[in-house]
This record gives structure tokens, sequence and C-alpha cells, in this order.
């Protein structure tokens, strides 16, 4: 008998049971986080759906309501064709999750308004962290990204968003609809068999055409598991899924 190669087979058997024990101790901890979650605030029907469709939600459905104004900004896009400006001193990456008062202090000479985004996980890929600027100093503005190029675990470079946003009117105040029923509409109507919702969030969504100004709206952003993003204007009820055109 070749015991070498017996040894190599019994080492990737014991590889490929490790692997299957992974994934179900992963498929075990997410059905067990799902069945934690208050799904209350969906109606009976939607729940139904849900289960026919095995669509899961992985995140606390956001009860707020604020009232909110639509908002005016200035923003070119500029940067999306230009390359990336390289810092001076990378800065560690790691502060991007440990410590983002410390990053934004590390980078606030290079980029002044740094402190007035926020780190978007959902929206970052490898070698390439994505912030938002924020809407007196809370709410996201999808779409409007601050691009932080990584590699090696060093901050290396840059792509800044060149964009002024303007004070919300007083006069259009107005009460965003519940989470609750936006999620409702998607799950009955566009989400796909077996989606999985990772997060919610509620902003402004941005468009990326240059203008004078330009007007956004509250809404309501639901990402996937696969990395789609399905948004719900947070006044009107209008849906932009992946398919709609832009």
């Amino acid at each position: 008998m070749d015991w070498g190669r017996a040894k190599n087979v019994l080492i990737y058997a014991f590889l490929v049971l490790n692997l299957l024990l992974c994934y179900q101790l992963w498929i075990d901890l997410r059905d067990q986080a799902s069945a934690n979650l208050d799904f209350t605030s969906l109606s009976q029907d939607t729940q139904a759906v849900m289960e026919q469709k095995d669509i899961r939600v992985l995140c606390p459905i956001p009860a707020a309501t604020p009232q909110l104004p639509d908002i005016t900004y200035h923003y070119s896009g500029e940067e999306q064709n230009e390359p990336p400006v390289e810092l001076k001193e990378p800065v560690d990456s790691k502060l991007i999750y440990s410590s983002f008062t410390e990053l934004s202090t590390a980078l606030q000479g290079q980029i002044p308004d740094i402190a007035n985004y926020r780190f978007d996980s959902q929206e970052s890929e490898v070698g390439k962290f994505v912030l938002h600027p924020l809407v007196d100093k809370k709410w996201s503005l999808f779409r409007v990204k601050l691009e932080l190029i990584n590699s090696d675990q060093k901050i290396i470079a840059y792509r800044w968003p060149k964009i002024k946003i303007g004070a919300g009117s007083s006069d259009n105040v107005q009460k965003v609809l519940p989470a609750s029923q936006a999620l409702s509409s998607l799950i009955e109507k566009y989400f796909p068999e077996n989606s999985v919702v990772k997060e919610i969030e509620l902003g402004y969504y941005g468009e990326l055409f240059n203008s004078e100004s330009q007007v956004a709206s509250p809404m309501w952003r639901f990402m996937l598991e696969n990395g789609n993003a399905y948004y719900v204007d947070a006044i009107s009820a209008d849906i932009i899924s992946p398919k709609t055109t832009e």
C-alpha cells in the first residue's frame, strides 16, 4: 500500500469535512440570527411571503420614523474619471474598523472634512474602502463616495468627491414611512427567492449626474447579501431596484 498517497487522501478528506462543517455552522448561525429578530412589525401576509420565497432578514428593522426634508447639493462627479490622489504618508487601514476618530485625525490634513463621512462596509471591497458624506452629521448621502484605496494593510490613496450639501428647508419636512412598510413592498413584489437582507439604513439618495443643483429625498436602503441594493423613497414609496433604469 502506498501510505504516502493514503495519508494525502485522508488529509484532503479531513479538509473537505472541515469545510462542510464550517459551512453548516455558518448556515445554523444565520438561521439563529434570523430567528432571534423581531418581525412583528411585518404583517402576517408579508411573513407568509417571506417563508414561501425563503427570504431572510438578518438585521433589525428600524422603528424610528423621523421627520426629514428634501435637501439640495452640488456635485460634479469629476473625481470618478480622475486617478486617486496618493497620500503623503500611508495610514494603517485597520483604523477604519477600530477607531474612525483616529483615522479622521490622521487624514484630516489631506481630507479636511473626512470626519463628516461614514464608512460603508456593505459597498466596500478588497482594496477600496467606501465612505458617504453625511447630511446633518447623521444621514448618509448614498451613491456619493469618498474612496480610500488600500494595499498591504495601509491606506495609500483617496478619491474625494467635490460636493457641497445645502441646508434642508423647514417648509418641506415630512415624516418618513416606516422601514417595515418599505420592506413589505420589497418582499412581496421585488426581492427574488432566497434573498438575504443584511442591512437597512435611512439616508438620502444622491444622483450622479453633473448639475448646478440637485435635490435628494430621504431614502431607505436595503442591502442584500449578494451585494444588490434596493432603495425606497421614504416619502413617496417609489422603489429603485437594481433593474431600474436611472
